[in-house]
């Protein structure tokens, strides 16, 4: 298939969709445009019914299915969205579907997949990654007659995501100069890419994937897709470990920038869009807006001052228990969250000297784990510190080479570390 007749199936897809799916907001944003110099727009894909864009290439599927292929009733994997959307499109549509899911896919997204779906639709936990869960759910439809609804890797899901540029370039009146689309497997990169090559070709199309999930990134480095070894599931949305046949052919077609963020670097976005923007955004739906960031050790996306910049946000499905890792992560990926292993003296006064000598004064400690051990003339603790000032842990740690303390640092890629914090 090339650009042209995918381009031409989104057409087809958006007059399938009128009425189905929401035409979501297209909003000015404030703090990223300040941040960058540009004009931002964030196309709110998140406040869709299903609160993400799956929806669009879920229903333009299910609705192409024969009378036959619908009575046989549909399955598909998901790490969540796409689930919601299948569900979603299967109580519409009144077709029988099943929704397999990975056990890391938050509770948030089960329920509401449960929510959509109703009595149309069974969900089945399938493996501990989404890869896993789309080879149980393979086999399932295999036995069963079943058709799979691919969470991205098929035209007609594709162009049902495509859509979404589309409506963009509506809203807006003309074309921006920048489009800036996450990537997980590679559906809704292939959907906007393709429309906006063949409709706005000079129009600058980026795709940001998960540092830890980079799979189309490796795919257009080996000349094919490849699985990656390990996968992050953080950015659950996009943590996808091998993309598309098709979606990875079409990305080559497409030629988009491609770049990876750090998965600390998107918590830093989310809280950015929540604490300032208002807009609660899952990982993924934060994930291509997190390459605006202009913070020096950060990856981000080079721009021309005054250019006009869409960002799609993918997603809200967002569960709520997850902001303390989120802050977590954003602290240690900026520098403001430190953690060491403090060998202390077991005397009186040896907390109050690491206070008043080795902490700053806009230092905070925010773990503090010691048990006194009996016979012994030292005792470690685990210390969190967040400080005031990343700038500052240089500075922390002459004092702590100053102090008569054994201090160990624990570096965020070391095992102790994973096992303690």
């Amino acid at each position: 298939m090339d650009m042209n007749e995918l381009a031409g199936m989104v057409d087809e897809a958006a007059g399938r969709l009128r009425g189905v799916a929401t035409e979501t907001p297209l909003q000015y944003d404030e703090r990223l445009s300040a941040a960058t110099g540009c004009t931002v727009w964030l196309k709110r894909e998140d406040l869709q019914p299903v609160r993400s864009y799956k929806l669009r290439g879920a229903y333009t599927f299910i609705s192409r299915l024969t009378e036959d292929q619908r009575a046989a009733g549909v399955i598909c994997a998901s790490a969540g969205n796409h689930g919601q959307g299948v569900a979603w499109s299967c109580a519409r549509l009144r077709i029988r579907g099943t929704v397999y899911v990975p056990s890391t896919t938050p509770r948030q997204k089960r329920d509401r997949i449960r929510f959509f779906g109703g009595d149309h639709v069974d969900l089945v936990v399938g493996g501990e990654t989404y890869d896993r869960a789309a080879a149980a759910a393979a086999t399932e439809a295999g036995r069963t007659g079943a058709t799979m609804v691919p969470a991205f890797d098929d035209p007609r899901t594709a162009a049902g995501q495509g859509t979404v540029a589309r409506e963009v370039f509506s809203q807006l009146g003309h074309a921006p100069d920048v489009l800036m689309i996450p990537v997980g497997g590679g559906g809704l990169l292939s959907g906007c890419g393709a429309w906006t090559r063949v409709n706005h070709p000079g129009v600058r199309i980026i795709g940001v994937e998960p540092a830890g999930a980079r799979c189309m990134v490796t795919a257009m480095r080996e000349g094919r897709p490849v699985t990656l070894d390990h996968v992050d599931g953080f950015v659950d949305g996009a943590a996808v470990a091998r993309a598309g046949d098709f979606s990875y052919a079409m990305t080559r077609l497409i030629s988009p920038e491609l770049l990876a963020v750090p998965e600390g670097q998107v918590c830093s976005e989310m809280l950015g869009l929540y604490q300032v923007d208002g807009i609660i955004a899952e990982p993924a739906g934060a994930l291509a807006s997190a390459a605006l960031s202009r913070r020096p050790f950060d990856v981000s996306v080079q721009l021309e001052p005054g250019q006009e910049v869409v960002v799609i946000v993918s997603g809200g499905n967002n569960d709520v228990s997850r902001y303390a890792e989120v802050i977590e992560r954003s602290g240690v990926h900026e520098g403001r969250r430190r953690y060491f292993l403090v060998n202390f003296p077991q005397e009186p006064g040896a907390l109050r000297r690491f206070l008043n000598d080795v902490l700053g004064p806009d230092d905070d400690i925010i773990v503090f784990e010691y048990t006194k051990r009996s016979n012994r003339e030292t005792g470690p603790a685990l210390v969190g510190i967040e400080l005031g000032d990343p700038a500052s842990y240089r500075s922390l740690l002459a004092r702590i080479d100053g102090s008569p303390l054994k201090v160990e640092v624990l570096e965020p890629d070391t095992a102790i570390y994973r096992m303690l914090v």
